[in-house]
């Protein structure tokens, strides 16, 4: 599972034109599903994301978690995130988890990281136009395999 982290000071998800979920001060998470992936890959990454320390403290160090700072986390599936372009200039995807199962899981990781912070979702496989507004800007890609 890869997941790219962006701490920011809003983030939004409109579908169809019409703003279906924002948050405040917290993390945006792009959240990919390989072939493979687990139910403890979710478990992995929403436990290290909520508890990742980069957010700023009274002495301007990034020193607190998400948690700390009552922060959200918007998650959206995005299944670019596991693009192979060793060959040619056009990607593919077929290390990605099959639909049902790569869904299955986002909404298991949505569950997760739910535990420790609010959390928002984008809709799985819709067109959604994503804004943010990129706090630091920090930007950290996290693959839970590292994490095993």
């Amino acid at each position: 599972m890869i997941a790219v982290i962006q701490r920011v000071s809003h983030a939004s998800v409109t579908i169809d034109n019409k703003l279906y979920s924002e948050i405040d001060n917290g993390l945006l998470i792009l959240l990919g599903v390989k072939q493979g992936d687990e139910n403890r890959d979710a478990e992995l990454l929403a436990q290290k994301i909520s508890k990742l320390r980069i957010f700023s403290d009274e002495n301007d160090k990034m020193n607190l978690s998400m948690i700390d700072i009552s922060g959200s986390a918007l998650v959206v599936s995005n299944f670019t995130l596991l693009a192979n372009y060793k060959k040619g200039n056009r990607p593919d995807y077929m290390t990605g988890a099959k639909p049902d199962e790569a869904s299955r899981l986002y909404d298991y990781f949505c569950e997760c990281i739910s535990a420790f912070v609010p959390t928002k979702k984008g809709v799985f496989g819709a067109d959604m136009k994503i804004e943010l507004l990129n706090d630091g800007p920090v930007t950290i890609v996290m693959d839970s395999e590292v994490l095993k």
